[in-house]
């Protein structure tokens, strides 16, 4: 955290509340666990590409290899936008967590979700509604940002 969020905080600190203290005190903890779930990722990752790229058997054309390589590079990236979604929070910049935020993590998970899944294996009625889902979210997100303009 920098100097300026540090004297913000302080100087936040002693007008809050004792549930606006425990709000604070909540952020921050939830900001560094996912930092650190991010690092821990971020490690494996590296380490996945890492033996694949060792063994050979890194194909990008192969549909195993996209699903674990960009199943794990989009976990890092929702976890990312969520502990961005946190770091207002816990500078004090901002007092409730963004619905757009909320909205686009709903929309990198399920966009996970679509690349893990195995087209094969998986049931016609679980990707309509997986594609129901995402439609409803892109246009509640696009309605969202319409209104911020």
């Amino acid at each position: 955290m920098s100097e300026r969020r540090r004297v913000t905080l302080r100087t936040h600190w002693s007008v809050m509340t004792v549930y606006e203290r425990f709000e604070q005190i909540v952020a921050l903890v939830l900001s560094f666990l996912i930092a650190v779930v991010i690092v821990v990722s971020v490690v494996q990752l590296v380490r996945e590409v890492a033996t694949l790229l060792w063994k050979g058997s890194l194909d990008p054309l192969s549909p195993e290899a996209f699903q674990l390589v960009f199943g794990s590079i989009l976990t890092v990236l929702i976890a990312m936008e969520f502990r961005h979604s946190i770091v207002p929070l816990a500078v004090r910049t901002d007092h409730i967590v963004q619905v757009k935020t909320v909205i686009l993590v709903a929309l990198l998970a399920i966009t996970r979700k679509f690349i893990v899944l195995e087209g094969a294996k998986a049931d016609s009625l679980l990707f309509f509604a997986l594609a129901a889902v995402t439609l409803v979210l892109g246009v509640v997100y696009w309605l969202l940002s319409d209104r911020d303009r």
